[in-house]
């Protein structure tokens, strides 16, 4: 959304396509899953009487806008991208087949992964870390509003503490909100590292890329 209240602000696509060229210019393969919520949440229809699962696939196509809207604004750098969808909607985009996907990546293609897990209930972290185990990725960079974990909200609390570091263990013990359980257990299941970090900052993610202590690493 940027600086909009809903919808797409082109100024904060073309900053992600910035940031996101930085680290495929490094020879990085990466593969990107995009939420709706600036489009539609599914969990907001159902707070106003809509069945969830007709709104959970409302939320699903509003990921594919957005993927179509970051692809365009990837190729205006210069990027060769593909739109891979959970949901068959050919006419825009490619079907998502595990094998293929991976082979775009060796080719220095940056994969777009849309339309969730195909399936409602799940979110865009459960299929963030799905489509991250199914393509052997090394790790989950989930950008993000704040510049790391806290102990807290820091939006809401000042003297909130931010973590470097921290396991999966902790991370659960603490009660801290990383992402939604599913996709934080099938994370920690299949030992697949966390980064968590301000993507709104420019140079960020080539700094987290390039393994300068930006934002939080969960692991073991």
């Amino acid at each position: 959304m940027g600086a909009k209240q809903y919808g797409i602000d082109p100024d904060r696509l073309a900053m992600y396509a910035d940031e996101i060229k930085s680290v495929v210019d490094k020879g990085i393969e990466m593969a990107i899953v995009i939420g709706g919520g600036n489009i539609f949440r599914g969990l907001a229809g159902e707070s106003n009487g809509m069945d969830r699962v007709q709104g959970d696939h409302m939320g699903m196509l509003a990921t594919i806008i957005n993927g179509l809207a970051l692809q365009s604004a990837l190729e205006d750098k210069g990027l060769d991208t593909r739109l891979q969808t959970a949901i068959k909607i050919n006419e825009v985009a490619e079907p998502f087949i595990r094998r293929r996907a991976m082979r775009h990546l060796e080719k220095g293609r940056v994969v777009i992964f849309g339309g969730g897990t195909g399936n409602p209930y799940f979110t865009t972290d459960s299929a963030a870390v799905l489509r991250a185990i199914e393509i052997e990725a090394d790790v989950i960079l989930k950008g993000t509003r704040v510049d790391g974990i806290y102990t807290s909200d820091p939006e809401k609390d000042a003297s909130a503490t931010k973590f470097d570091s921290i396991s999966f263990k902790d991370v659960l013990t603490k009660g801290l909100k990383v992402m939604d359980s599913t996709a934080f257990t099938l994370s920690q299941e299949n030992e697949l590292p966390i980064v968590v970090f301000d993507m709104n900052k420019p140079g960020n993610l080539l700094k987290v890329i390039s393994g300068e202590n930006i934002g939080t690493v969960v692991n073991l």
